[in-house]
C-alpha cells in the first residue's frame, strides 16, 4: 500500500556518488591511521591489499592509489546503484 503522505524521494546519482566515495575514502583513512597505531596483528592494510590494485602498505604511492580507488569505488556502487534502485521502485513496489 502506497502512503501517499510520504514524499517521493528520487535518488540522484552525483549526491550518492559523493557520499559513498566520502565514506569509503574516510573509512581508508581511518584503517590507515589505525595501521600505523595498531600492533601488526591488528592492522587493517592487508584487508585492503587484494581490493585496491596497486596499494602498497607505508609507500606515498601506494596510500594515494588507495585513497583514488576507495573513492571511485564509491561512484561504482552509486552509478550502479541509483538505476536499479530507480528500476525496482519504478512501480511503487
Amino acid at each position: 500500500m502506497h502512503n501517499s503522505s510520504a514524499p517521493d524521494v528520487r535518488l540522484r546519482i552525483v549526491p550518492l556518488g559523493n557520499t559513498l566515495s566520502l565514506l569509503l575514502a574516510i573509512s581508508y583513512l581511518l584503517c590507515v591511521v589505525f595501521g600505523l597505531l595498531a600492533p601488526e596483528q591488528m592492522r587493517m592494510y592487508e584487508a585492503w591489499a587484494p581490493l585496491l590494485p596497486g596499494f602498497e602498505w607505508l609507500t606515498w604511492t601506494g596510500f594515494f592509489i588507495g585513497l583514488v580507488e576507495a573513492y571511485l569505488y564509491g561512484w561504482y556502487i552509486a552509478v550502479l546503484f541509483v538505476p536499479l534502485y530507480r528500476l525496482f521502485s519504478r512501480n511503487g513496489h
